[in-house]
């Protein structure tokens, strides 16, 4: 057991649930054995840690090479399950820790747009959670978080965390969609039309 992703793990949950009343909803779809990738939009620094931390699963994250320079602090997000990737370039070395992580068993989580949205809009996604999925052959898991980014608001109830977990993207689909670039960019297109729709049902209950 990692006591470090475990201790973060239940802080998380503790503070998102006693202090901001977060609400949580399709966590059935979450593959119960098998690796997997957990697709989100990104809104804010605590998007990782909630959205993972509500997973029925362990989960593994990405974080900036440069975070793990620093020894001490290096080790203790290695112990949080967080794996370096490079940012702004093709990275094999990191590509091959995810594709391990995730043939071993376990869920990843992956924002598709590549960095965190300035506003409530999505940003266009890049062709990572693509490339990721035809190297591994797994499902993917959309996913929307809302309210991370809106502390305050959401502190005083003047708006709602919330995330929403939806079906898996049907694996015979992704193995139709040819290799390359552009069938990368398919996919994660695709990852974010499914989480635009989650976002959509949500504010059709009302943000609720």
């Amino acid at each position: 057991m990692k006591i470090a992703y475990y201790t973060g793990w239940t802080i998380t949950r503790l503070v998102s649930r006693l202090v901001f009343r977060i609400r949580i909803y399709g966590r059935e779809h979450i593959p119960n054995e098998g690796g997997f990738i957990l697709a989100s939009n990104h809104v804010s620094y605590y998007d990782p840690p909630l959205v993972g931390s509500w997973s029925t699963r362990q989960m593994y994250f990405l974080a900036k090479k440069e975070l793990f320079k620093n020894p001490i602090f290096g080790s203790i997000i290695r112990r949080t399950n967080a794996l370096p990737v490079k940012r702004g370039a093709i990275d094999r070395e990191g590509l091959k820790l995810c594709v391990d992580v995730i043939k071993s068993g376990y869920g990843l989580v992956v924002f598709p747009e590549g960095t965190r949205s300035r506003t409530q809009d999505f940003l266009d996604p890049k062709p990572g959670v693509g490339l990721l999925a035809k190297t591994v052959n797994c499902p993917i898991v959309p996913a929307y978080v809302h309210g991370p980014n809106r502390l305050k608001e959401v502190f005083w109830g003047r708006d709602r965390m919330v995330i929403v977990y939806g079906p898996p993207i049907p694996q015979d689909w992704l193995a139709s969609v040819p290799r390359g670039r552009d069938g990368y960019l398919t996919i994660s297109a695709e990852v974010m039309k499914r989480i635009a729709a989650l976002k959509a049902g949500f504010l059709d209950r009302g943000g609720v």
